[in-house]
């Protein structure tokens, strides 16, 4: 089978080789020499004999077959090598394909395989995928109760943090806020949103801001706690001290992240410790003001008992006067040895004028110093300069400690010659003025030490005696208190070795000329019907006049600020324009300013206040055209009217009328010296007594309100807060006629008053423990109209 392969094979490379027409000529050729052997053989071979025409005849029908029979044998076989030729390159195709069948399924098994790897792990990846999703989900809700747990946490701290009364707050590096609680945002009237990201220059004042931020960056610089007190106001003006606490807030990771503050409110404590200083100096005045006041009539008691000891008396009445003698003199040395204090409580000093014949009065003091001066062996002479009234409204037991206390210090440190007491008086129509100088040759005061000589406690260093020893120093103070009270002065000029003069010097009305004023009641038809444009920023003074100008027929329009003012008015819709002067954001003078700048024509600009007015000029220089004090009378607004508005012929000092005068006022009465009656008189006969109720009752329930800020502000010792709180007080007060507030409230507001700091917690006292005593004798006084 080998052999027929390679035969047929080398039948086919022949053909190929030759091609089909030499290759079949050559093969008809073997073909017929085959054919005529094989023919020849078996012709032989049957016959025995070859005949010629058999042999003609066999090659004549083999060359005419056999080329057709080889041709197309060789067509097929070439044909079939054509076929087998591409049936060769097929199947090396085919094994081309199937090596790389074979190879991709080599590739197949292998991806297969590594599928198969990757299901498993894929399928072990998904357990492991479930798992840690379990124990995810485990995770979640455990960290969900975690959060859970910490928000209940963090908001059981924060209403703990808000329910403090402490200040808590955060500020970082920059020192902006980053958190608070309740307690500091009401402080600063922002909530803890609003807060945030503020400094302390958007939130307290200049001054404050500055204060704090140099803590926090002594704090910073040092990276230690700190505490600080500090005093702050809160929105309606209250003030608190509060004791800082400062310290450095850091991360977990120990970097530091900015400053975390408490503030506790020890404002209790200070008006506590400040209580106690005054119980403790109330305490020592009330001694000091015994031993003081005693004084004065147990130096008549010696006086007068040394007097009888020179006169005719048995000997039993000689042995008990001469009792009393000494011992007057034991007591009087007993209260020079009490440490002594100034009278802080005013209302103990409180002077009662009354009619007082005054030769009779100088007289007195005269014959008491004779025998003062008598008893050290000294001079005494008592001179009238000039011709004296004889009948002056004066406190007498004041003014005649003050002297006795002059005189008896001229005698106490006189040790030779004398001293003298002159009177003088300048008398003009309805008061005088009195001036008492006590002059003595004693040891002299050193020019450094005028100045102090008043002040308490304070004793003269002078003389090898040691004559300051024998006071408690507290004389001279209370001497010069006494004397301000009654609205004189008291002054000194002395030289050493050479004695000193001291002089007083009073105006007091005289009793004679007190003039009874009489309330203008009438309204003149053609005041009527006006249209008013007031700015005022207490609701109880626009109660209280809007209510007396409506009762007199006018319309009233109210702007409670500057800004509201400017915006609402109109020149042509109003025939005057009334301006308080304190406004919470500018000044009546401000509003007036801009509106003259603003307008060409304008009503009557009318400035009210609660102050004092002696001079209008001020008020006409910055551009007003008159002045009325508050609260409003019926007198005065009908003087302005007629004056500024209907422009009358007849010219009345509205400013004479409206200024109160208390040096020149007779107290009649307990009512007359707490009440403004003829205020309130007109007032009532306008409107009636209702709307005053009205008032009043707002002026209650404003009270605690002002006397706390007002409390605040005296623990603080804020003089411009006192100033400012006492000008509201004083306004409501005035508007209601509450006169003796009214008063008490104008010195507290004065700062410029002499010993302001010494008198002002007696004021604000006697404020607070006295308005609703005065409410009460104004409703009494109500009641019966």
């Amino acid at each position: 089978m080998k052999q027929v392969k390679i035969l047929a094979q080398f039948y086919v490379d022949l053909l190929v080789k030759l091609g089909i027409f030499r290759f079949s000529l050559l093969l008809a050729a073997a073909l017929v020499a085959l054919a005529l052997v094989v023919q020849i053989s078996v012709t032989l071979l049957l016959q025995g004999t070859m005949r010629d025409v058999e042999i003609i005849r066999s090659v004549t029908f083999g060359l005419c077959i056999t080329p057709w029979a080889v041709y197309f044998l060789s067509v097929v076989v070439d044909q079939l090598e054509d076929s087998r030729q591409r049936l060769s390159k097929l199947v090396t195709k085919l094994e081309q394909m199937r090596a790389r069948d074979m190879e991709l399924n080599q590739q197949l098994q292998a991806n297969v395989s590594r599928l198969n790897s990757e299901i498993e792990e894929r399928e072990k990846a998904e357990e492991a995928r479930e798992e840690a999703m379990q124990d995810l989900e485990n995770e979640v809700y455990q960290r969900e109760n975690a959060q859970l747990a910490v928000a209940e946490k963090s908001a059981l701290l924060k209403s703990f943090l808000d329910a403090s009364p402490d200040l808590i707050y955060y500020r970082n590096e920059k020192n902006q806020f980053s958190g608070c609680n309740r307690a500091m945002a009401e402080l600063v009237g922002k909530s803890e949103k609003e807060l945030v990201g503020l400094t302390p220059w958007d939130v307290y004042p200049a001054e404050v801001a500055k204060h704090i931020l140099k803590t926090d960056q002594e704090l910073f610089d040092d990276n230690t706690a700190m505490t600080d007190e500090q005093w702050l106001d809160y929105p309606n003006g209250k003030k608190a001290l509060f004791e800082l606490r400062k310290v450095p807030l850091y991360d977990r990771n120990g970097k530091r992240l900015g400053l975390m503050g408490f503030g506790r409110d020890i404002t209790e404590r200070k008006q506590y410790e400040d209580a106690q200083e005054k119980a403790s100096s109330d305490k020592t005045a009330f001694i000091s003001t015994i031993s003081h006041e005693l004084r004065t009539p147990l130096n008549g008691i010696v006086g007068l008992s040394r007097m009888l000891l020179e006169t005719e008396l048995t000997d039993e009445q000689r042995g008990y006067l001469r009792t009393v003698h000494v011992s007057a003199i034991t007591l009087g040395n007993i209260f020079n040895d009490i440490i002594d204090l100034d009278k802080s409580d005013r209302r103990r000093l409180e002077l009662l004028p009354q009619p007082l014949d005054l030769h009779e009065f100088v007289e007195d003091i005269g014959n008491i110093s004779q025998l003062m001066a008598e008893q050290k062996g000294l001079r005494f002479d008592l001179e009238c300069l000039t011709e004296l009234p004889q009948n002056i409204e004066v406190d007498s037991t004041r003014l005649r400690q003050v002297l006795w206390n002059l005189i008896g210090n001229a005698t106490k440190f006189t040790k030779q010659g004398g001293v003298v007491l002159s009177v003088s008086s300048e008398i003009h129509n309805h008061d005088a003025n009195i001036i008492f100088e006590v002059e003595d040759s004693g040891i002299g005061i050193p020019k450094t030490e005028i100045n102090n000589i008043f002040a308490m406690y304070y004793q003269v260093q002078q003389g090898d005696d040691n004559l300051h020893a024998v006071g408690t120093g507290i004389g001279l103070a209370v001497s010069q208190q006494l004397v301000h009270l009654m609205g004189g002065e008291i002054s000194v000029d002395s030289e050493v070795g050479a004695g000193s003069t001291f002089t007083v010097k009073i105006k007091v009305p005289l009793v004679e000329t007190v003039i009874e004023e009489h309330v203008v009641t009438d309204v003149r038809p053609e005041m009527t019907g006006l249209s008013i444009f007031m700015v005022e920023d207490i609701e109880l003074n626009i109660v209280v006049a809007k209510s007396l100008l409506e009762r007199l027929g006018h319309e009233v329009t109210v702007a409670m600020r500057g800004d509201q003012a400017l915006a609402m008015f109109k020149p042509e819709d109003y025939d005057l324009v009334l301006l308080d002067i304190q406004l919470p954001d500018m000044t009546g003078f401000d509003v007036a300013q801009k509106l003259r700048q603003q307008y060409q024509d304008l009503p009557a600009l009318v400035a009210l206040t609660a102050n004092v007015v002696n001079d209008k000029t001020e008020y006409l220089a910055k551009g007003m055209d008159e002045v009325l004090n508050k609260p409003l009378s019926v007198k005065a607004i009908t003087n302005v009217i007629e004056n500024l508005v209907l422009s009358c012929s007849h010219e009345i000092q509205a400013t004479d009328l409206d200024v109160i005068d208390n040096s020149n006022m007779t107290h009649s009465s307990v009512i007359d010296t707490l009440l403004d009656l003829e205020m309130l008189t007109s007032y009532v006969e306008i409107v009636g007594t209702e709307p005053v109720y009205t008032s009043i009752a707002m002026f209650e329930k404003m009270m605690p309100d002002y006397l706390a800020i007002l409390d605040s502000n005296m623990t603080a010792k804020d003089q411009d807060g006192i100033k400012f709180e006492a000008h509201k007080i004083k306004g409501a007060a005035g508007s209601i006629g509450l006169k003796h507030i009214q008063q008490i409230a104008q010195k507290a507001q004065s700062p410029e008053l002499p010993a302001w700091w010494e008198n002002i917690n007696d004021w604000v006292d006697e404020i607070k423990y006295s308005y609703q005593d005065d409410i009460n004798v104004l409703k009494t006084w109500l009641n019966q109209q």
